[in-house]
């Protein structure tokens, strides 16, 4: 099973996906899959803090910033859950890493069967993503590339999706709900 939970930033998601996923399960061990790079003290404080938030939860961490498949090498055998935090920055590592700026298509191609052969590895999988095209900016056109793929991947991702909730100010919203079994 597949949920994509999608929020602006700040609404609330990241919170609210590693609430949703820390259902009680003894036989499944529940993975948390860290993708972003941190440069700065302010992306090291959002990294302390979500951490925080996900103490005492049950949650084995893998740090995987890019080629995410191989968060699977990582993982023991048996049944596995996993919450992905998040797309916004495995896009932005995959397309901006090794000093060139990797064509959108082949990034979101490259995400999108990624995160697909993962989930057929996963008894449920949780993916957090951003919101885009909602500030109404227009930016240079290496950004709005990088813009213009989150939204296709975001797409994608609601279509596999099995749940697609909207965090708003910290109210899920459910947008699409196709329980199996």
């Amino acid at each position: 099973m597949m949920t994509l939970i999608i929020g602006g930033s700040g609404s609330g998601k990241s919170a609210y996906a590693e609430n949703y996923i820390t259902r009680p399960s003894k036989e499944t061990t529940k993975y948390y899959i860290a993708t972003m790079q941190v440069f700065d003290s302010e992306g090291q404080k959002k990294v302390q803090r979500h951490r925080m938030l996900r103490s005492g939860k049950g949650f084995v961490t893998i740090e995987q910033s890019a080629d995410i498949f191989h968060a699977l090498k990582k993982m023991k055998t048996g049944k596995k859950m996993a919450l992905l935090e998040c797309i916004s920055n495995l896009t932005a590592n995959e397309m901006f890493s090794e000093a060139i700026i990797r064509n959108e298509e082949i990034v979101v191609n490259k995400i999108i069967t990624e995160l697909a052969q993962l989930n057929q590895q996963l008894t449920h999988f949780v993916i957090v993503s951003n919101n885009v095209f909602e500030d109404g900016n227009v930016y240079d056109e290496t950004t709005m590339e990088y813009i213009r793929a989150m939204g296709q991947i975001n797409n994608q991702l609601a279509k596999m999706a099995d749940e697609v909730i909207e965090v708003v100010v910290g109210i899920p919203v459910i947008v699409k709900k196709n329980r199996k079994g």
